[in-house]
């Protein structure tokens, strides 16, 4: 799946909570060390998640502490590494979505 298809979702879904898409942007600069001309790269690209992840200047130290669960499944316990990072994104959104505070956010 292209990440550029699930992008706009993302932003759609905060956005409807009073969130922005800098902020988004935020979250995702954090998570996978793109600069905000790599991330609109990828999204003008097309590129799918495998290539968006494994393309990523540096996946952020601190994901360990990314901790609850997306879909009924435990973010930490999802064995394959690309679906974690997925999940980990998805919930980092969610917190994004429900108002946590950005400090919370970015562990």
């Amino acid at each position: 799946m292209a990440f550029s298809t699930v992008y706009p979702l993302y932003v759609q879904k905060v956005e409807r909570k009073g969130r922005t898409k800098d902020e988004v942007d935020q979250i995702i600069r954090w998570l996978t060390g793109y600069d905000q001309a790599g991330l609109d790269t990828h999204i003008g690209q097309h590129s799918d998640f495998k290539t968006f992840f494994a393309q990523a200047p540096a996946i952020h130290p601190n994901t360990a502490l990314i901790k609850g669960v997306v879909c009924g499944v435990r973010v930490e316990d999802v064995p394959d590494p690309l679906m974690q990072k997925i999940r980990y994104l998805d919930k980092l959104i969610d917190e994004l979505a429900k108002g946590k505070a950005m400090e919370k956010i970015l562990r």
